[in-house]
């Protein structure tokens, strides 16, 4: 008895790290899922769908240093001077931390504002919780590459 005991405790604490990762990957899935799906409703200017995937807590940082909360990021977003002709990401990392996500990468952006064209290549960091088994994006930070 003793030793069948010994024997499920010790298949219980090699299966374990298997567990562990296959909820990592499962996670790692749903924010790179969320994540085009977050670009895409930027881009087709689905505010409403958009605004359902940010924390009430939401803040962004853009290339200027300057922040907006999740209200103004979704007027700055609803903004109808702009059309964005491509939004993409690229080179995506995603490190799972408990219930925080926390995703790198590049993104590249080309529209037109107020008439004018623009092209942006940043590099980007999101930072995703999961709250009520959702993922809510709780941060972003936009950063222009350093380029020697």
């Amino acid at each position: 008895m003793r030793k069948s005991l010994l024997w499920a405790v010790a298949l219980s604490l090699l299966a374990f790290p298997v567990v562990l990762q296959a909820q990592e990957q499962a996670a790692v899935a749903k924010i790179r899922a969320a994540e085009e799906q977050l670009t895409g409703f930027y881009k087709q200017r689905q505010v409403k769908d958009l605004a359902a995937m940010l924390d009430e807590d939401f803040v962004i940082t853009f290339e200027d240093g300057s922040t907006l909360s999740k209200t103004g990021y979704i007027s700055f977003m609803a903004a109808p001077s702009d059309h964005i002709e491509e939004a993409e990401m690229s080179d995506l990392k995603i490190r799972i931390h408990g219930t925080t996500g926390v995703v790198t990468g590049v993104y590249h952006e080309r529209g037109t504002t107020k008439g004018k064209p623009y092209d942006y290549h940043d590099r980007f960091t999101d930072i995703w919780k999961r709250k009520n088994g959702d993922w809510l994006l709780i941060a972003s930070h936009y950063a222009v590459p350093f380029k020697e």
